[in-house]
């Protein structure tokens, strides 16, 4: 456990704006260089694909995105919890972080849809980013965010907020072709990463005061 637990030296490299750099030039290929079909079959998470031994979709799948307005919403929502959680955080650690809670979504996504969605592409930094949400409200319990620029809500309730939404969005069958279930486990293992590499529990800092 003392393992899991030692810290990174503390470094700030604007990690955050590499990712969307990447992100923003994965899509460029796709749309404007004629590589959409190509890109997604080599990047995107395919679970048909992923038991022929193509493990690295279960990281590069978070670099691919589906149209504008995926990435759009996906790297505004990083830009804005990203970066104050990456100056918390050191940029080698959120790196980890998001990288982690991201392919652990993942492969939790290839268990789930492998049955059903064994042909389906998942893309989509959505599952680091909601994990990044979470990480954003536990150290910043107290900050506002004005939802849609308008009404105010204190982090914590946003995170939970969406947990909701996203849980009865799975259930019902809201919002199809949304990978809900990424969305959750993005949550999850957030959740999960806080408990064993900072021995923090969410909850006591998300919870009402």
């Amino acid at each position: 456990m003392n393992m899991l637990r030692q810290p990174f030296r503390y470094q700030y490299n604007n990690v955050v704006l590499w990712l969307i750099g990447i992100n923003v030039l994965v899509y460029v290929a796709m749309r404007f260089l004629n590589l959409e079909l190509f890109l997604t079959y080599l990047l995107a998470m395919i679970p048909n694909l992923v038991v022929k031994g193509w493990v690295w979709t279960f990281v590069t799948y978070l670099f691919v995105h589906g149209g504008f307005t995926h990435i759009l919403f996906n790297m505004f929502g990083l830009y804005v919890f990203g970066v104050p959680v990456e100056h918390r955080m050191g940029s080698r650690e959120f790196l980890l972080f998001y990288l982690v809670t991201g392919a652990l979504a993942g492969v939790f996504s290839f268990m789930v849809y492998r049955i059903n969605s064994a042909n389906v592409p998942l893309v989509g930094a959505s599952g680091a980013i909601f994990a990044v949400e979470l990480a954003y409200a536990v150290f910043f319990p107290d900050s506002i965010i004005y939802l849609w620029g308008i009404l105010p809500l204190r982090a914590p309730v946003m995170v939970l907020g969406f947990t909701a939404l996203e849980l009865v969005s799975s259930i019902f069958g809201l919002r199809q072709g949304v990978a809900h279930l990424t969305h959750l486990a993005g949550f999850g293992f957030a959740w999960l990463y806080f408990l064993i590499r900072f021995g923090i529990n969410p909850w006591q800092r998300l919870r009402l005061r």
